[in-house]
């Protein structure tokens, strides 16, 4: 397949249904831009951040998602994805079984990803093989909560007693399908 065929495809995208009290979308930050007022934000746990991008051979700059003390579920739409779950242990599953943090899992169209509480720790990373596909605010796919600096999306998503599908945020990611 070209790579003109390949980005013809349609992406695969994450229906929210959960958030737990945090979710956000996070890469590496914004180095370097401390001149200008603007804290370098990104991943608060880096290395469990990266592995979860290394777990689904993405490039270290990619975005994940960053749960704040679980509570996050998501159901898959339009593919299927290649997905890890690093940082704190919140059981992570797939259609209610369980998979395994620091693990690569598959999760097919219509199955939802779901984080229970932690047993230790306090952020899990929810990668997805090929990142999110958000647009870069000065360099950077990471929400800032205390500069309100990233990505319109809107994060932080709003944890939410219950959401009809129809309102439920839709974020799209770059990911390939998988056979």
């Amino acid at each position: 397949m070209t790579a003109a065929e390949c980005a013809a495809q349609p992406r695969a995208t994450l229906e929210v249904l959960r958030t737990g009290p945090l979710a956000l979308v996070e890469d590496l930050g914004r180095p370097g831009l401390a001149h200008m007022g603007v804290s370098r934000s990104g991943a608060a746990d880096r290395r469990s951040h990266a592995l979860a991008n290394r777990l689904v051979a993405n490039p270290g700059d990619r975005a994940t998602i960053e749960v704040t003390f679980g509570g996050f579920s998501a159901r898959v739409r339009g593919g299927d994805v290649a997905i890890a779950v690093t940082g704190a242990d919140t059981n992570p599953a797939v259609n209610g079984k369980p998979f395994g943090t620091n693990s690569i899992h598959y999760a097919h169209d219509g199955q939802v990803i779901s984080l229970g509480a932690p047993h230790s720790g306090l952020r899990s990373y929810l990668a997805i093989r090929g990142g999110i596909a958000v647009d870069p605010v000065l360099g950077s796919r990471s929400y800032d909560v205390m500069s309100a600096i990233g990505p319109v999306l809107p994060p932080p998503w709003r944890p939410r007693v219950t959401a009809p599908a129809s309102t439920a945020r839709t974020l799209s990611h770059s990911g390939l399908r998988t056979a």
